[in-house]
């Protein structure tokens, strides 16, 4: 039997999370140059309805709106001073929703921004104080588990899966990373690593997020796979719903709803555990992985 702390708390649940957040909020009205984790403060019915979207679309985890929501990234927009009320708020939209649905509620925690030493002026210990701030708020709020995503350096994410440990030793750790078109980080990180580095320094599952799309994605899980071997840590996958393209004036995304479906159903064969989707993606593709992982017939259009 498992002892993966994630694989518990699913407890047989379909192994789906949410998809975009942010690019959907700047298309429903989040002004150019204001950050999405904002929202949270003015606009929360905007954060519930895009959650509800989600759980009715079939996801079993609800990332919070708070990707940006460390003391150096709201500082980039002047609100360094309610980390506190900004990620509370944002786990407890999400709460909210996840309640009604009997679904889990992911405390989304993004990179800050900064450089670690020695290429930045940042210290290990003071980036994990800094995602320590912003877990104790998502705690407060009501979080079921950490998501750390979309990191490049393994330093970073080590950081904040240590704050994770420190703050809220008893929820589980999500940790992925953004690997681009040579299959490495922007820092250099290979999947392999990835995988080794993170699960040993306490993740239960580890993986990617965002990317170019699902066949870059289906690479890198292999490669997440294989190193894994026997550990008992596991393997989440959330591409990009492809790359944007300019089309009759608006930027359109490659890959619909049901080709999502496919992939999802794919990365699951190949022994992904946990799927989702990035930029992109709408609660209209998660409800078509959620139909297709559940054994509902998959029709492409293209």
């Amino acid at each position: 039997m498992t002892t993966n702390r994630l694989a518990t708390l699913l407890n047989g649940r379909l192994p789906l999370i949410d998809g975009g957040y942010g690019w959907l909020l700047q298309e429903r009205g989040l002004p150019p140059g204001d950050v999405a984790e904002s929202w949270n403060l003015t606009n929360p019915e905007a954060i519930r309805s895009l959650h509800e979207e989600y759980a009715a679309a079939g996801a079993t985890i609800l990332s919070t709106n708070t990707f940006g929501g460390t003391r150096a990234r709201l500082a980039m927009n002047g609100l360094e001073d309610q980390v506190a009320e900004v990620n509370r708020l944002g786990a407890a939209l999400a709460r909210e929703v996840a309640d009604a649905h009997g679904i889990l509620v992911a405390g989304d925690v993004g990179p800050s921004g900064e450089l670690l030493e020695p290429l930045g002026t940042l210290t290990p210990q003071d980036a994990q104080e800094m995602f320590a701030e912003q877990l104790r708020a998502l705690v407060a709020g009501g979080i079921d588990l950490v998501l750390v995503e979309t990191m490049s350096d393994l330093g970073e994410a080590k950081a904040a899966i240590a704050a994770a440990r420190a703050v809220a030793p008893e929820l589980p750790i999500i940790a992925t990373l953004s690997f681009d078109t040579n299959l490495r980080t922007m820092m250099g990180v290979d999947p392999a690593s990835a995988v080794r580095e993170l699960g040993a320094a306490g993740a239960d599952a580890v993986g990617a997020n965002c990317g170019r799309g699902p066949e870059e994605m289906m690479t890198i899980a292999t490669q997440l796979i294989a190193a894994r071997g026997d550990e008992d840590v596991l393997v989440i996958a959330q591409s990009n719903a492809g790359l944007p393209h300019l089309e009759g004036g608006e930027f359109v995304y490659t890959v619909d709803p049901a080709g999502m479906a496919e992939h999802a159903v794919a990365l699951r064969s190949l022994g992904v555990d946990v799927v989702g989707s990035c930029c992109g993606s709408t609660a209209e593709h998660t409800a078509s992985m959620a139909r297709a992982l559940r054994g509902t017939p998959i029709t492409s259009r293209g």
